[in-house]
């Protein structure tokens, strides 16, 4: 009996049955060590909104024309800008103005702008304060600077609006008392452009 037990075919026999045991004890370890408790919990609802930069200026056209304009003549209008966003923006102006009959009128007018006039005309326009005083109407070819620097970032004269903020422009075009025969029957007309970017980092 103890021959058989000791046979070699006896011992491959238990040497597998071990193995088969063994692998069975890792395998239960493996099934227990990763048994573990765990849970999830989302947060939903994570919404976002820009905000917006919405420069109005009124009239969109016609803000202020004369006709049979004498030199020493001046004339008066109003330019309503609002800010209809819901961000805080800065504004600059530019104007440019045509040249049709080549004897360059709008080099000769000269353009104020006031802030804070209660009545834009001769009477009132003593009040109020100025940003933008006694240059030319417009370019001829090329814009010219009226108020602030449409360049990116604060520039000096820029002017700044809260959300739904706004403020009024009174704009006056005068005809030197000093315009010379050249300009009789001249003609011109101008364009003022607004230019908005947010303030919020920037």
């Amino acid at each position: 009996m103890s021959r058989e037990n000791s046979s070699p075919q006896h011992k491959r026999r238990l040497l597998r049955t071990l193995t088969i045991v063994g692998l069975a004890v890792v395998g239960i370890g493996t099934l227990a060590s990763s048994a573990l408790f765990t849970d999830t919990q989302s947060v939903g609802s994570n919404a976002f909104t820009n905000g917006t930069i919405d420069l109005t200026a009124t009239p969109a056209t016609t803000a202020l024309t004369a006709a049979n304009m004498a030199p020493g003549d001046s004339v008066y209008g109003t330019i309503a800008v609002a800010n209809a966003g819901t961000l805080p923006m800065r504004y600059a102006v530019t104007s440019t103005a045509t040249n049709l009959d080549t004897k360059a009128l709008a080099s000769q007018l000269l353009l104020t702008i006031k802030t804070g006039v209660a009545v834009c005309d001769a009477a009132g326009f003593a009040s109020g304060t100025t940003v933008y005083t006694a240059g030319v109407l417009g370019g001829l070819g090329s814009a010219v600077a009226l108020i602030g620097d449409v360049t990116t970032g604060q520039q000096t004269g820029d002017r700044v609006l809260a959300a739904g903020a706004n403020e009024t422009l009174c704009v006056k075009v005068n005809l030197p008392t000093a315009t010379s025969n050249t300009y009789q029957g001249a003609t011109t007309t101008g364009t003022f452009t607004f230019a908005a970017e947010q303030t919020t980092n920037n």
